[in-house]
């Protein structure tokens, strides 16, 4: 399996409790476990201020009781899910165990403008 690497493909996606289907916000792919979930709780200590009370409480509790947990479980190469509710919007996100395969036309953090292209589906 010669040019594989293991690492992780990370998303943010939030869902609107009318009904609205689920968006995605951002993705990210990490190299190592440490990359991923910091990925997460960068964007949570980042929207903190902003969130209401309950979601606020939420966020930090996984950064401070429940980041732990899920950094052994990604390091044993297992899927994670954290999830906070803030004004009936469910922000969710996933960090999946992957193998990258190279991309021949990359530039370092750069993507190829193919990927530009990519549509991902939505899964109800």
């Amino acid at each position: 399996m010669t040019g594989l690497a293991r690492g992780y493909w990370c998303e943010c996606w939030t869902e609107d409790a009318t009904g609205e289907g689920p968006a995605l916000l951002a993705s990210f792919d990490a190299y190592s476990a440490p990359q991923a979930d910091r990925w997460v709780a960068i964007a949570l200590r980042t929207i903190s201020p902003a969130l209401d009370s309950d979601a606020s409480d939420e966020a930090w509790a996984w950064l401070h009781d429940e980041r732990a947990e899920t950094r052994r479980a990604l390091l044993r190469y297992e899927h994670c899910t954290v999830t906070i509710t803030h004004a009936g919007v469910r922000i969710i996100w996933t960090i999946r165990p992957v193998l990258f395969l190279p991309l021949a036309h990359r530039q370092n953090i750069e993507l190829p403008a193919c990927a530009h292209s990519f549509k991902p589906r939505t899964t109800h």
